[in-house]
């Protein structure tokens, strides 16, 4: 039987949301890359970079700071550097090889 991954509708969706609420690290990153804002119900991360740049803010667990952040990241223009690179790392590894006979 063949499974499907739902996982690039859901990625589908997040470049296509407005705002991101999570406390995951790994949609902290996504949501950088992909361009959308994102608000962490947490106290700290794993991923400082995200609120180095500007695309990231952590809010904690309290509802009124939740609604807060929410609201000043809804109002966020994307534009924050990338701080996970290009996209294009493969491509110059694959080049680097080539060259080399490999």
């Amino acid at each position: 039987m063949k499974t499907r991954s739902c996982y690039p509708a859901f990625l589908h969706h997040e470049s296509n949301a407005k705002l991101i609420i999570t406390d995951s690290g790994g949609l902290q990153e996504e949501a950088c890359i992909l361009g959308v804002p994102c608000v962490t119900l947490r106290e700290n991360t794993e991923r400082p970079e995200t609120l180095d740049v500007g695309s990231n803010v952590l809010a904690g667990t309290d509802a009124q700071t939740i609604v807060g952040k929410s609201r000043i990241m809804l109002d966020k223009k994307p534009g924050w550097k990338n701080p996970y690179g290009d996209g294009h790392a493969g491509q110059r590894m694959v080049d680097i090889l080539v060259k080399e006979g490999l």
